[in-house]
C-alpha cells in the first residue's frame, strides 16, 4: 500500500473503532475495576494477533514469500516499552472515564495530537507550519465536539490529562521500533505486557465481581478484538515510515466519530438527537484539519519566493558579466 494512502485510510479506520470503544468503555467502567477490564481485553488481543500472525505467515509462506527473520532482542525492547506505556494509558484513561463521560474523556485523551509535535521537537522531527494549523484547528474542534465549555473541572480529568502524556510518548516509541520489527508482532507484544502488569495490579489491589464479566461480555469482546487487536494493529503499521504527528491527528478523529456513532444510534432506537449544531461544527474543523494536514499550501508559496531568490540571484551574477563582455568587445 502506498504510504500516503495508508498514513490516512489505516488511522481512520483504527479512529472510528475507538470512536465507538469510548461507549463501551463508558458502559463497563459502572460495573467492572479499570485494570480488569484492560487485562481482559488486552488477553483478548494477544490471542486474536496470534492467530492473526499465524494466518498471514502461512499465507506468506504459501505465495512463497520469505519470511523475515524476528529480531528478538528490538522485539522484546519494543514490546516492554510500548506495552508499559499502553498499560499506563488505557488503565489511567479507564479510570478517569469512570468519574467523567465518553465525550470529556475523548477530548482530554485525544490531546496527545499536540503532545506528539511537541515532544517530536526533541526528537529532531520536522513539522510544518500546515501541521501545526491543523492540530490548533482539531483542538476547537474536539472542544466544540465534546461541548467543554460548559463543564467543570474535576478530578477525573488528571488521569485523562496523564493518560494523553502516555498515549504521546507510546505513539513515538512505536514510531521508533515499528522500523526494526513486524507491526503485528510489535502489537501482540505490548499487550501481553499490558495484560500481565494489568492483571498483577488487578489481583493485589482489586475486587473483581465474576458475575459482572459475563454482564460486560460484549463490550469486553469489542475492546479486546476491535479496539486492542484491530486497532493498535492499525496504529502501529500505518506509522510505518510515516509522520507520527499527521497519523496522531488522524487518530483524534475518534470524537467525531463517537458523535456520529451516538447520533446513528438515536436514529435506529428511534430516539430524540440531542447533539447541537456547534459540535457539528467541530467535526466539520476537524475534517478541515486534516485536510490541511495532508495539503501543504505553505510549501509550495515557500517554493516559490525561493526560485523568485534564485532567478533575482542568477540575473544579479549575470550582469556584471555581461557589462565585462561589452567592455571586452
Amino acid at each position: 500500500m502506498n504510504k500516503n494512502v495508508r498514513q490516512i485510510v489505516l488511522p481512520l479506520l483504527a479512529s472510528a473503532i475507538w470512536g465507538a470503544a469510548f461507549l463501551a468503555q463508558g458502559n463497563l467502567s459502572s460495573v467492572l475495576p479499570p485494570f480488569f477490564i484492560n487485562f481482559f481485553r488486552s488477553l483478548i488481543a494477544v490471542f486474536s494477533l496470534l492467530v492473526v500472525d499465524l494466518i498471514f505467515t502461512q499465507i506468506k509462506k504459501s505465495k512463497g514469500v520469505e519470511i523475515q527473520k524476528v529480531d528478538v532482542k528490538k522485539l522484546v525492547i519494543g514490546g516492554v516499552c510500548c506495552g508499559l506505556l499502553l498499560c499506563g494509558a488505557v488503565n489511567v484513561q479507564q479510570i478517569g472515564i469512570g468519574g467523567s463521560t465518553s465525550g470529556e474523556a475523548a477530548f482530554i485523551t485525544t490531546l496527545y495530537m499536540i503532545l506528539v509535535p511537541v515532544m517530536g521537537v526533541f526528537f529532531k522531527r520536522k513539522v510544518g507550519l500546515n501541521i501545526w494549523i491543523s492540530v490548533v484547528i482539531a483542538v476547537i474542534g474536539l472542544a466544540l465536539i465534546c461541548q467543554v465549555h460548559s463543564v467543570a473541572f474535576k478530578e477525573a480529568y488528571i488521569y485523562l490529562i496523564c493518560s494523553a502524556i502516555f498515549f504521546a510518548i507510546q505513539i513515538l516509541f512505536v514510531d521508533y521500533f515499528v522500523q526494526f520489527v513486524d507491526g503485528v508482532k510489535l502489537s501482540c507484544a505490548q499487550f501481553l505486557v499490558a495484560s500481565v502488569v494489568s492483571g498483577i495490579i488487578s489481583l493485589c489491589f482489586e475486587d473483581v465481581n465474576i458475575s459482572a464479566v459475563g454482564e460486560g461480555l460484549l463490550p469486553l469482546l469489542y475492546l479486546g478484538i476491535f479496539s486492542s487487536a484491530v486497532g493498535y494493529t492499525l496504529q502501529i503499521v500505518a506509522q510505518k515510515g510515516t509522520n507520527p504527528t499527521v497519523v496522531s491527528l488522524i487518530l483524534s478523529l475518534e470524537s467525531a466519530f463517537a458523535l456520529v456513532f451516538g447520533v446513528l444510534q438515536c436514529l435506529v432506537l428511534q430516539k430524540p438527537i440531542t447533539e447541537t449544531p456547534l459540535q457539528f461544527l467541530g467535526c466539520f474543523l476537524m475534517l478541515s484539519a486534516i485536510i490541511l494536514s495532508q495539503v501543504n499550501p505553505f510549501k509550495k508559496l515557500q517554493k516559490k519566493s525561493k526560485t523568485v531568490e534564485n532567478v533575482v540571484a542568477v540575473e544579479e551574477n549575470s550582469q556584471p558579466q555581461d557589462s565585462e563582455n561589452i567592455e571586452n568587445g
